[in-house]
């Protein structure tokens, strides 16, 4: 393989399949708030509480970073809300992430930055709208 077919060919492969993952995990998050499935180890929150409102972005924005529409934006404004969710929920418990159970929150920050600067890779709605769907 060289580094021409890696970079053009198996590059956005990989990024969508990273898009897709990533999103299929937040998902799970947000769910796990609005619906409580799978069952929380904490209450549900109540309606309009902050803690709804980051389970309806995760869960609507999830779904819109699982079929790739939107994909940049959507992915910017998760990156924040997952900045604000580690600073908000975990570092005050504790200076160190994996005390905090922030990791999670730190990782999808990071990830979702990188999506959003580099776009929704392969198999995504904004692909095949600008004429870059991979087949």
């Amino acid at each position: 393989m060289t580094r021409q077919e890696l970079e053009t060919v198996w590059a956005p492969r990989l990024l969508g399949v990273l898009r897709i993952v990533a999103a299929i995990l937040f998902i799970e998050h947000g769910t796990q708030k609005l619906f409580g499935f799978p069952p929380p180890s904490r209450p549900q929150p109540e309606m309009f509480e902050l803690t709804w409102f980051a389970g309806m972005l995760e869960t609507f924005g999830g779904l819109l970073l699982l079929i790739g529409l939107f994909t940049r934006p959507v992915a910017f404004v998760l990156s924040g809300l997952m900045a604000s969710a580690y600073w908000i929920a975990h570092a005050p418990q504790n200076t160190y992430p994996v005390l905090n159970g922030g990791d999670a929150a730190i990782l999808f920050c990071f990830v979702f930055l990188y999506i959003a600067a580099a776009g929704p890779g392969a198999f995504s709605l904004d692909a095949a709208r600008d004429g870059k769907a991979v087949a």
